[in-house]
């Protein structure tokens, strides 16, 4: 990982370039703390389409999965019919993957049940690492971690699929459970 200046002075983590997009994203989201059944089903929904593809084009398309997942309300996700599928494979506003849409279908199902043993949040958050150096210059970003490959053990146990270690990784990364702004970005949190 590297850093980057911006044209607006700042210094950041270099992967988001000048992509106002990628930028807006890091600065205001990435990182950030999230909380709340919807809101972590919706981040572990988009990291599994993310899957093969770039983040940006989830991040880009993020309005219209809120429109086709009725804002990611995991009762209302549940209930999809093979209408709602049908519908879904066919929306050019969100990626069109078969095994991902029957994967979030399937996964807000699991979110449900979990109710009954904690939550998703209670879940989720069981995994955040006790202490997390944040990346310096120059290192590589970890793809998987113990606590990730322990997270996708934990949702698969609770029925979720699609949700491997490098896809629990993402989401700790994008939820705030690690904090892997690298070292001098505005963003980076104090060093352990």
């Amino acid at each position: 990982m590297t850093l980057l200046t911006g044209a607006d002075g700042r210094t950041r983590c270099a992967w988001p370039g000048e992509i106002l997009d990628y930028v807006a994203y890091h600065d205001d989201e990435w990182g950030v703390p999230v909380r709340g059944e919807q809101e972590l089903f919706e981040r572990l929904t988009l990291e599994a389409f993310q899957s093969g593809l770039s983040w940006l084009t989830i991040l880009r398309k993020r309005p219209a999965f809120r429109a086709a997942f009725a804002g990611f309300d995991p009762e209302a996700v549940a209930g999809f019919t093979a209408a709602d599928r049908d519908r879904l494979l066919a929306d050019t506003g969100i990626v069109r993957n078969r095994a991902k849409v029957d994967a979030a279908i399937r996964n807000a199902g699991a979110v449900l049940a979990l109710r009954a043993h904690g939550g998703l949040d209670a879940l989720v958050w069981s995994h955040a690492p006790v202490s997390h150096r944040p990346p310096h210059p120059g290192e590589p970003l970890a793809a998987t971690t113990p606590a990730s490959v322990a997270l996708a053990k934990a949702l698969k146990a609770h029925g979720f699929v699609f949700v491997g270690p490098t896809t629990a990784y993402a989401a700790m990364q994008a939820c705030g459970l690690v904090d892997d702004h690298v070292v001098g970005c505005f963003r980076s949190g104090p060093t352990t």
